[in-house]
């Protein structure tokens, strides 16, 4: 084999066997094939597509580009939960400690932020002190002690995809649904779960804006899974407007907090009771979702999810006293209203627009060198279909950038459509792939 045969029959439109996709992912992962024909591989499987045989191929040679932990030793199912990213989607901070509380062990490696979305190891490292980088060992430790663990992509799991992403970062070739499966289901496969819910957002302030490619990803990560022997479930919901009222890092994990401690948030109560009681199920602590629902429910009301966090912020070194005293955090410099600009009813966000808007407080990266201002973002009060006054404060920006606060205050206001009829708020859940 050699890669040049490889790629002009990808290129022709034609299926390569799991020996071919593997011989290119091993000779990228010791450096026996350059960057240059592996961009060309990317641009050809971007263009023709890949079959299910090639994605699953695709996923275990990555998977196997490195380190497999094997979680045996520990007793009782593992199950993990995966977001492809949304705006205020800090689902993970809540339903990790939700479904360890309920006995099932929660092995979560988790992303950054990436463009207008928020990245779940951001929000932890908002705790002052708490470290996500731990080895694989003390990763393995931390679950058979905790029954959970978040942690981000060491340089032993999967570095194929971590190679192969920044190629792709670069070269227009990132919205490839069996890439973008191969890139999730690699991570997640390496990191020793016996099963996975997907959640899949669609709408403005999601990669998958269009109903219909949010199903293809979705149908397709089930099916890897499956393919692996895997449980898996996916959740299609909406992103069409922020998840909860907080975005920015610090903001996510005091609305978290919130949530776990009993406080009913409109939507991401909804969610993060949906996706830890499937979680649960999968993790045989429970029969039904809606079984499982209802031991969420205890678990927060009784403070053991809450308790829970806690415990595994204070394991993973991070201050447990801005938890429980949030008004000791760090304060922004400014703080600014948004007033709504006429009276109606809110019938859509453009919530890629107050994602972008929470960037430029200081939320998120423009840039990859980009220093995250733990502290910055935005409170974003109205849901679609509520009735808003002129003058009515519908968001309240916090930043250390001065300057910036004209041009977020311009965004918010534009992403808003105001109409006089009223508008039904979206669904939230728009379909399940199981």
């Amino acid at each position: 084999m050699n890669a040049v045969e490889i790629i002009k029959k990808k290129r022709d439109g034609k299926s390569l066997t799991p020996e071919e996709i593997n011989f290119l992912i091993t000779g990228l992962t010791k450096k026996e094939i350059p960057d240059y024909q592996i961009t060309a591989f990317l641009m050809a499987n971007f263009i023709k597509g890949m079959n299910k045989k090639e994605t699953a191929a695709l996923t275990e040679a990555m998977l196997y580009s490195g380190k497999v932990v094997d979680l045996s030793v520990i007793p009782g199912a593992k199950i993990d939960k995966h977001s492809t990213g949304g705006v205020g989607d800090k689902t993970s901070l809540m339903i990790a400690p939700i479904v360890a509380a309920a006995g099932v062990n929660v092995p979560m490696i988790s992303g950054r932020g990436l463009g207008h979305t928020g990245g779940t190891l951001d929000k932890l490292e908002s705790i002052p002190g708490f470290t996500t980088q731990l080895t694989l060992k003390q990763y393995i430790a931390m679950i058979k002690k905790h029954g959970l663990a978040l942690i981000g992509q060491t340089k032993e799991i999967a570095p194929a995809d971590k190679k192969i992403y920044s190629l792709r970062d670069v070269t227009g070739t990132v919205e490839s649904i069996p890439m973008i499966t191969a890139s999730i289901m690699s991570k997640k496969l390496a990191e020793g779960a016996d099963g996975f819910v997907f959640d899949v957002k669609t709408g403005s302030g999601a990669f998958m804006s269009k109903l219909t490619d949010a199903k293809t990803l979705a149908e397709s990560l089930v099916n890897t899974g499956k393919r692996f022997k895997k449980k898996s479930i996916a959740f299609i919901t909406d992103m069409n407007q922020p998840l909860g009222n907080y975005i920015g890092n610090w903001l996510e994990v005091y609305e978290s907090v919130l949530v776990l401690k009993g406080e009913y948030v409109y939507g991401l109560s909804e969610l993060v009771e949906l996706l830890s009681a499937a979680m649960i199920m999968l993790g045989k602590k429970a029969k039904t979702i809606d079984e499982g629902k209802v031991l969420v429910r205890e678990l927060i009301r009784s403070g053991k999810a809450y308790d829970k966090f806690k415990e595994i912020v204070a394991a993973q070194k991070g201050d447990v006293t801005y938890l429980e005293k949030p008004e000791k955090y760090p304060k922004s410099k400014f703080v600014e209203e948004v007033t709504a600009q006429q009276t109606g009813y809110l019938k859509s966000v453009d919530n890629y627009e107050i994602g972008m808007a929470s960037l430029q407080c200081g939320a998120g990266r423009m840039r990859a060198e980009d220093k995250i201002d733990p502290k910055a973002g935005l409170i974003f009060y109205p849901n679609i279909g509520d009735r808003i006054k002129k003058n009515q404060v519908v968001a309240k920006i916090f930043t250390d950038n001065k300057n910036a606060i004209p041009l977020v205050k311009e965004r918010i206001i534009n992403a808003l459509k105001i109409s006089s009829p009223k508008t039904s708020a979206p669904k939230l859940i728009k379909a399940i792939i199981e």
